[in-house]
This record gives structure tokens, C-alpha cells and sequence, in this order.
């Protein structure tokens, strides 16, 4: 099986995890395994648990990887990552990576439904399992779709969009990719339709978060994932739009938030310490010749966090 996925900030990413041969280390997001590859090549008695909820990566992934003795793939979310590697004998790791949101593959393959580009059954499920995009298009109120849209999607024209459906939903059922896709097209304002890019691009992306329950599954990897870090480990993430970057930098900088008393106290008496130091103060962002070579690199944002010994912890 093939399961083509070009990542994006590549190099930069194996970098910022700073691998050890002997560390052991948790690929959160395997998808097509090069990222899981690369971190496998350096390891020599080290460790590797690469995680994904979608069965055709897992499928692709072992057959690349199966060379590869130290690592290891299981299926399952990353925000089960401490219950994951717990189970796998893992207790605490030296690094973790994440490579948030959809991947190439799915994005290609018709099949999948994640693209308004293909004429397809309305999925967008990344593991296969549970309720479909036209189950929540074809169920869900006229407030709720709205809601969804705003919320994942930034859509202004939510309110618009979602009558639309529910109105459309009532002569008959919405099942496939481009009827959404022209539905959407046909019901935000003539300005809208003349901007750049396909007029749906945000209802489809706010579906599949809300399919997949992205942003949640975040916040969870991330807390979770902190805990299992050793002291010195580092977390790195990429994300591709602005509401995952704003919750990897806003709990990244919480990490590194030291002493939280008014600034009048004359003394410390919260106690509060940093938990770790940002690797990149600003995150990278993509080269231009990489965002020639890869267009859906350029929204694209990596941010790393180390954690924090305990000794560095206490002078902070």
C-alpha cells in the first residue's frame, strides 16, 4: 500500500528533537512514516513508539519501517499517547513529535472524502470509525452547524452556510463532497466567491476538525505528552492553521511561565517555576523554496519546547 505524504519543515523538525541513539522517543502522528524513519535511522539502542489512528498509514508505515527493529507502531490517538506507551512499557521519553492535521494521502485520495476537489462520499473520518461529515451535516441544527463552522473554521458567512444546508438537507440528504462543495458556493456572498481559493475551503476544514475531534485531541496530547517527557526531553509540533498554532503556543508558553504574582509584590509567593524553555522563541515557518516546492507548506508553523531538569528548574 502506498501512502504518499510530503512533510513539511522535515529537516527542522528531526533537529529540534535533538535525538539521542539510545533515547526513546514517540512519533504521535506517523501518517506516511518519514518522520518516524528519520528519528529510527539514529537510534541504535534506543526506542521508537509511532502512533496513528488511520489504518492505511499503519498499513504503509510498517512496510517502511519493518527494517527498522527499534521501532515500533500502534494504532490509536495521540491524546492516549501516556496511555499508549505505558502500555508498551514506556514510562518516560526523550522527545515527541506531532505533525498535526490532514495528510497528503488523505487529502488525495477520493475515497477519504476530505477534499472538495474529488466527487466523493462525505467521510473526513481519519480512523475510519464513528460518525461521517454527512452525519454531522445531515443531523445537526441550523445553530450547531454554524457554531462548528465559526468556531473551526473562522467562516463568516456561517449562518448563511448552515441555513443553506439545513434548507438543501430537507428535499434531500447531503452525501457526497462537491454536493457541499457547490452548496457552500452558491450561498456565501458574490465577494466571497471572487476571493482566492474555493469558497468551501473553511467548512470543510472546520468539519473535519469537528469530525475527528482535532483541537481536543491537541490539548490532551500536549498535556499528556509534557508528563511523559524526561527532564531535557524536547516536544515539537507542526501545525498547519491558526487555531492548532495558538494552542501549541499559548500551552507552550504557559511551560516557560515562571512567577505569575503582581509585579508590585516585593517578594515571589506563588512559587511558580518554569516547566521548560521554548527551542525557537518566534517557531519556524517554511522557506520560500519550500513553499514553492510544497504549496500546503505555507501555512505551515513548528514551535519546540525542552523540558526543563530539575536543578535549571529551581534556579529559574
Amino acid at each position: 500500500m502506498e501512502f504518499q505524504h510530503k512533510p513539511v519543515l522535515f529537516d527542522e523538525a528531526i533537529a529540534a528533537l535533538n535525538i539521542k541513539p539510545d533515547g526513546v522517543y514517540i512519533d504521535g502522528t506517523l501518517g506516511g512514516g518519514g518522520h518516524s524513519e528519520a528519528v529510527a535511522q539514529r537510534l541504535t539502542t534506543g526506542r521508537l513508539l509511532s502512533i496513528d489512528r488511520d489504518p492505511d498509514a499503519l498499513a504503509a508505515a510498517g512496510e517502511r519501517l519493518q527494517r527498522y527493529p527499534q521501532a515500533q507502531i500502534i494504532r490509536g490517538n495521540f491524546a492516549d499517547m501516556d496511555v499508549l506507551a505505558r502500555e508498551q512499557g514506556i514510562d518516560r521519553v526523550d522527545g515527541i513529535l506531532l505533525d498535526i492535521g490532514v495528510s497528503s494521502h488523505q487529502l488525495d485520495d477520493p475515497s477519504r472524502g476530505f477534499s472538495y476537489h474529488h466527487d466523493a462520499p462525505l467521510d473526513m473520518r481519519m480512523s475510519q470509525e464513528g460518525p461521517t461529515a454527512a452525519d454531522l451535516v445531515n443531523t445537526l441544527s441550523q445553530s450547531e452547524l454554524a457554531q462548528i463552522l465559526f468556531r473551526y473554521g473562522e467562516e463568516k458567512s456561517a449562518n448563511r452556510i448552515a441555513a443553506a444546508i439545513v434548507q438543501s438537507r430537507a428535499q434531500a440528504p447531503i452525501r457526497t463532497t462537491v454536493q457541499l462543495a457547490e452548496l457552500v458556493k452558491s450561498s456565501v456572498p458574490a465577494a466571497v466567491r471572487r476571493e482566492p481559493g474555493h469558497p468551501a475551503r473553511k467548512t470543510f476544514q472546520a468539519l473535519r476538525i469537528a469530525v475527528n475531534g482535532e483541537l481536543d485531541a491537541l490539548r490532551q496530547g500536549l498535556d499528556k505528552g509534557f508528563e511523559l517527557l524526561k527532564p531535557g526531553g524536547r516536544f515539537v509540533v507542526i501545525s498547519f492553521h491558526s487555531l492548532e498554532d495558538r494552542i501549541v503556543k499559548t500551552t507552550m508558553a504557559d511551560w516557560c511561565q515562571g512567577c505569575i504574582c503582581p509585579k508590585d509584590f516585593p517578594v515571589c509567593v506563588c512559587g511558580r517555576k518554569p516547566r521548560a524553555k521554548l527551542i525557537y522563541k518566534k517557531g519556524l515557518a517554511p522557506s520560500d523554496r519550500e513553499v514553492t516546492e510544497n504549496p500546503r507548506s505555507r501555512s505551515a508553523r513548528l514551535r519546540a519546547a525542552e523540558k526543563l531538569p530539575p536543578a535549571e528548574k529551581d534556579n529559574a
